[in-house]
């Protein structure tokens, strides 16, 4: 694998990594279709765990299967697949070394009241799978938020001292955070920036409104139009220390396929580095989603 100018700028930027880690985030930086471009379009489906299966895949019911995901991962050209541990080890062998994978090693479910995750996978499952990096979910501003904190710090630097990358999902909800607040352009980039004081090595966070939500820092946004998506995206980028993490944007609830390629246009025109992508292909069909795809692939190449 030739490793391109681009990949080894991002590389660069994670000055206290060993190669182990190094080597696993460039295997999902020169996966694909956008290998070597420094953009990213990852499938995650832990939304089985989030909402359940019925919810989840009935309205494409091939999608029951996890092998569905994978071989949809590797058909479209993407950059990684993401899962808890029952989905991944279900196509482990058959699929092992045909994409990146990243163990989701947090979930909730649709019935808790509190804000936080039981971890449901580990370092040593990610390693056995030959995974590239965990994935972790915390909930900046909930009850729970310190011990998530905590859990992902421990996990971390044991990820780490195997060579194995970490992503955060970093989603603020809970405790004094009203929901209108949850997709506040202020919010959101104090929860990306929190996810790379941790450590991460990928950061996944919400696309953020306009709205900006805490009075503290309202005087820091006020004379700047935040009217523009791509204006936004490229606020939560700086704040991902000055650029130097990666960042990629969830694509949230099912939408109308013009919505999501807006969308991807721009986390492009922001410097964001890609999306992160569930719903709104799984739920359709194969033909659907496969065409939703290489568009979003299209775009984030600049070439629509």
């Amino acid at each position: 694998m030739t490793m391109t100018p681009t990949v080894k700028a991002i590389l660069a930027n994670y000055e206290s990594d060993n190669p182990g880690v190094k080597a696993n985030l460039a295997r999902i930086l020169m996966q694909g279709r956008l290998g070597g471009t420094g953009k990213l379009v990852i499938l995650p489906v832990d939304q089985g765990f989030e909402h359940g299966p019925a919810r989840s895949f009935s309205v494409n019911a091939p999608a029951y299967d996890p092998h569905y995901h994978f071989q949809m991962a590797v058909d479209a050209g993407l950059s990684a697949y993401a899962a808890p541990l029952g989905m991944i080890e279900a196509g482990a062998s058959s699929f092992a070394g045909q994409i990146p994978t990243i163990l989701k090693v947090n979930s909730s479910n649709s019935w808790a009241t509190g804000a936080n995750q039981a971890l449901t996978g580990g370092v040593d499952d990610a390693l056995r799978l030959g995974c590239s990096a965990i994935g972790f979910t915390i909930y900046p501003g909930s009850d729970d938020c310190f011990d998530m904190m905590e859990e992902i710090k421990e996990m971390r630097a044991e990820a780490a001292s195997v060579g194995i990358a970490t992503v955060i999902w970093s989603y603020p909800r809970g405790g004094a955070l009203p929901k209108s607040g949850e997709l506040a352009l202020d919010v959101g980039a104090y929860a990306a920036h929190m996810a790379a004081l941790l450590g991460a090595h990928i950061i996944k966070v919400k696309l953020p409104s306009d709205h900006v939500e805490q009075k503290d820092a309202q005087k820091a946004y006020e004379g700047t139009d935040w009217s523009k998506q791509s204006d936004r995206v490229a606020h939560v980028v700086k704040a991902c220390l000055g650029g130097r993490r990666i960042v990629v944007f969830s694509g949230g609830a099912a939408k109308g396929e013009d919505a999501v390629f807006q969308d991807a246009r721009d986390i492009r025109d922001g410097g964001g580095n890609g999306s992160i992508i569930g719903r709104n292909t799984f739920q359709r069909s194969r033909e659907d989603a496969l065409a939703m795809l290489d568009r979003l692939v299209r775009i984030y190449k600049g070439e629509e």
